[in-house]
């Protein structure tokens, strides 16, 4: 890993690590996103392909595009998304999965993106650069569309479908963070989602939840918020919930995008709730950079799943969560 250039704020010349192997429409929608990428991408900043390396060339020879600008790390092999992901992560450490965690604990690539299996994503980061001191439980989140160029954080989205309040409380830090240093929300606004804004209501953990947020002198916390709350920027940057109540939140978000798409319905707004749109998420609590994509992402999904590694790797949100939980 190369250090921080003059201006004391980026990683120059950082290496970002694919899964070539990574979702339902790969090795192609990744290729073809990684060729995407690299145009959007600094000269000095370097994609690594992890993957069939006679794959990876033949489209970009089909692509009319020059492939030596890639590192490629040759593998054939990939973890199955109907496969266990722990069996599988150790039963196959040439997986292109294994293989990019490897590359990432040995500091050869700053950041690790994939959309292939999420199960087999989280064994990497839980086992190969293990969770940040301090840190119960890792998170993934989702941004909310809520008409302004700053999306709202919603965690935990499925990894943890039942957590503590003390879990719940870390999130609202670790959101916080992700807020402010990849979306450029000054002092975000942190809510819970509840079933009502008054602070009795709710079940023991939201209540628990709800004291111990109150308390923190780590985070903005503004109170409860309600489902009829979450795609405005009127009260909240960072929603707070366990992993049950944000993946089904998430789901419906994205049903009610392909509602309004089927029903021919073209709208600014509504167009930010398509996931291709933002790539992926990072894992939260984690020693590195690991951005976890959809599974059926096309090539533009692969494009911005690589643009926000870039980006997180860029704000040093890592390094960020180590200083926030050393402290």
């Amino acid at each position: 890993m190369t250090g921080p250039c003059a201006c004391q704020k980026c990683i120059c010349g950082m290496k970002i690590g694919i899964d070539i192997f990574g979702g339902d429409f790969a090795p192609e929608a990744t290729v073809l996103g990684s060729i995407q990428a690299y145009h959007e991408m600094p000269r000095e900043d370097k994609l690594v392909l992890i993957g069939d390396k006679e794959q990876i060339e033949a489209i970009c020879r089909r692509e009319g595009f020059d492939s030596s600008v890639f590192e490629i790390v040759h593998t054939t092999e990939c973890i199955g998304m109907n496969e266990h992901p722990a069996k599988a992560f150790a039963a196959k450490p040439n997986a292109s999965i294994a293989v990019g965690f490897g590359l990432l604990k040995a500091g050869k690539i700053d950041g690790f993106a994939s959309a292939g299996s999420t199960g087999a994503m989280m064994v990497g980061a839980m086992y190969s650069i293990k969770s940040v001191p301090g840190i119960i439980r890792p998170v993934i989140s989702a941004c909310l569309p809520n008409g302004t160029p700053h999306p709202a954080v919603l965690l935990d989205v499925g990894i943890n479908p039942d957590a503590r309040p003390d879990v719940l409380a870390q999130y609202a830090l670790l959101g916080s963070l992700l807020s402010r240093e990849v979306y450029h929300v000054q002092n975000p606004r942190v809510a819970l989602l509840n079933i009502g804004e008054e602070e009795e209501k709710g079940n023991l953990v939201t209540k628990a939840t709800y004291a111990a947020l109150r308390e923190s002198t780590e985070i903005n916390f503004v109170g409860n918020i309600e489902g009829h709350d979450l795609f405005s920027n009127t009260k909240a940057d960072v929603i707070v919930c366990d992993g049950f109540v944000g993946n089904v939140v998430l789901k419906e978000a994205e049903a009610f995008y392909h509602l309004i798409r089927k029903r021919n319905i073209v709208d600014e707004f509504f167009e930010q709730f398509n996931f291709e749109n933002y790539g992926g998420t990072p894992v939260l609590g984690v020693n590195s950079t690991v951005i976890i994509g959809h599974g059926v992402s096309n090539a533009k999904a692969i494009k911005n799943m690589l643009l926000l590694t870039h980006e997180v790797v860029y704000s040093g949100l890592t390094e960020k969560i180590k200083q926030s939980f050393n402290e």
